[in-house]
């Protein structure tokens, strides 16, 4: 018996989005999701809860079982370890030159820590400028202290 895997949901999840004509915020509002979060989960970086994978495979005509397979926990692998497509890399770039700042700035305003990529939000916006538009992306992410053991 064949089972579907997270590459063959995503696979079908991008289909049924060109075939749709619908934007990633559009399927977000959908299934009551961010944006962010949506695409994300659907590339297969998080897992759906069961009712908003239902809410996924209703809202694109998926088969029932892709919502089995939006549910279940991720395996995090990203396939190179620098990225090469260029709006991609740019975001690796920033953490290269700035991760060391707001790490210092972050342990300054609130100890020894970390920012959770579990208990997060991001969005992005299309900000006007006179000197183009400028994207903007917030994170918000819950302040995680270290323990010591």
């Amino acid at each position: 018996m064949d089972y579907l895997t997270k590459e063959d949901v995503t696979a079908q999840i991008l289909s049924a989005k060109r075939q749709a004509g619908l934007t990633w915020e559009d399927i977000a509002t959908k299934i009551d999701m961010s944006p962010v979060w949506t695409h994300s989960a659907a590339m297969g970086m998080n897992a759906f809860p069961a009712d908003k994978a239902d809410a996924m495979v209703k809202a694109l005509g998926l088969p029932q079982e892709a919502a089995l397979v939006l549910a279940e926990s991720p395996t995090k692998i990203w396939e190179q370890a620098v990225p090469t497509d260029p709006c991609v890399y740019r975001f690796y770039e920033i953490v290269g030159v700035y991760g060391p700042t707001l790490k210092a700035l972050i342990q300054e305003k609130f100890g020894d820590g970390i920012m959770s990529a579990i208990d997060f939000d991001m969005s992005v916006t299309r900000v006007p400028h006179e000197k183009g538009d400028r994207v903007k992306v917030e994170m918000s992410g819950k302040y995680l202290s270290y323990n010591a053991w």
